[in-house]
């Protein structure tokens, strides 16, 4: 069985999830009695292959909203992290994603350093933070609708910002290994962490975000947009097609000129339906039965071949090799990058 740690993106949003979810007791809560609230398991997840192959998962609700970071409630944002993943393991949930801010929480806080909650010894390997399958699909993404757009991978710049973290380096990685790129542009608030990643690559240059737009025609956003941050639309190049692989995605609400394409990146989309209501309810997806996040499809993906380990885990480990092996599954199931409508493939 494959499980899904998610979490909703406001206490607004979350009130009125709990509603229709028929936990009226939380629906007129505030952030404090959030912030005490233990995870639940609030749905049973079906998934059919293409291959007619079928798994059972869980939905765990770990109750972390995004303004205990903003108000600074540190310990009650890792606490939920972990209660939801022990809360995972002890209803016998194999492999189980972190998704949303679930992972950069996990890592940023270092709470692999909480081996035991209450009677729960936590076994890590059981877990995944899926961003080796959202790296593969963000470079899907890349490719297709590049070419959708008429945009020659061969004579393009592409930006990468966010490019030193997990995400970001695995993408730089693939791309340059996989593709004819003609120039890559690395951008991220970690000069230490670039030069590593330059120096691994044997190209690539580490501008600012401000030098680096007006020279691509590609931007790849993995990292949240800073708070505050303006960008002149004027001075970007048309065609300019701006993947928003980060979290929250909030890059359609800041830009929007013609020619610039936005594409919500690390979405997937399955050929068959998905039987859940989760996703019904919580709205995050425009086609709700069949798109959602590529990190929670690859604990999918891991159920579906029965390879329980935590096959994304740790900073900067993922390799080509990994995302030729995720990408391979991912197509034989039936997942497939969310592209632009309308536009020839």
């Amino acid at each position: 069985m494959f499980g899904l740690i998610g979490h909703l993106n406001s206490l607004e949003h979350a009130q009125s999830v709990a509603q229709e979810l028929g936990y009226p007791e939380y629906a007129d809560q505030g952030l404090d009695f959030w912030c005490s609230a233990p995870p639940q398991i609030v749905d049973s997840i079906k998934v059919t292959s293409v291959t007619g192959q079928q798994i059972e998962g869980k939905y765990v609700e770990s109750c972390f909203l995004p303004e205990m970071l903003a108000t600074r409630r540190i310990k009650a944002a890792t606490r939920k992290i972990i209660n939801a993943m022990a809360h995972a393991q002890k209803h016998g949930i194999d492999i189980t994603a972190l998704g949303g801010f679930s992972s950069i929480i996990f890592e940023n806080f270092n709470l692999q350093q909480i081996q035991q909650v209450r009677n729960v010894q936590l076994k890590f390997e059981q877990f995944t933070t899926g961003n080796t399958h959202t790296a593969y699909i963000i470079c899907q993404q890349v490719e297709q609708a590049a070419h959708q757009l008429g945009i020659d991978l061969n004579r393009a710049t592409i930006a990468i910002c966010g490019a030193s973290g997990d995400i970001g380096s695995a993408v730089c990685r693939w791309l340059n290994a996989r593709t004819n790129v003609a120039d890559l542009l690395l951008i991220a608030r970690n000069q230490e962490r670039l030069q590593a990643l330059q120096a691994e690559l044997g190209r690539g240059k580490i501008l600012d975000l401000e030098t680096a737009l007006p020279q691509a025609d590609i931007v790849v956003w993995v990292a949240s947009m800073p708070k505050g941050i303006e960008i002149d639309t004027q001075m970007l190049k048309q065609p300019c097609l701006m993947i928003d692989g980060g979290y929250p995605k909030n890059l359609a609400t800041k830009i929007q000129r013609s020619g610039v394409y936005i594409l919500n990146g690390g979405i997937v989309e399955h050929s068959l339906d998905i039987d859940w209501k989760i996703m019904q309810i919580v709205n995050f997806m425009d086609v709700p039965a069949r798109q959602l996040f590529a990190c929670f499809a690859e604990s999918m993906l891991l159920e579906f071949e029965k390879v329980y380990t935590n096959f994304s885990w740790g900073r900067n480990q993922i390799t080509v090799a990994k995302m030729d092996q995720i990408g391979q599954w991912s197509r034989k199931h039936g997942f497939r990058p969310l592209l632009f409508e309308g536009l020839p493939i």
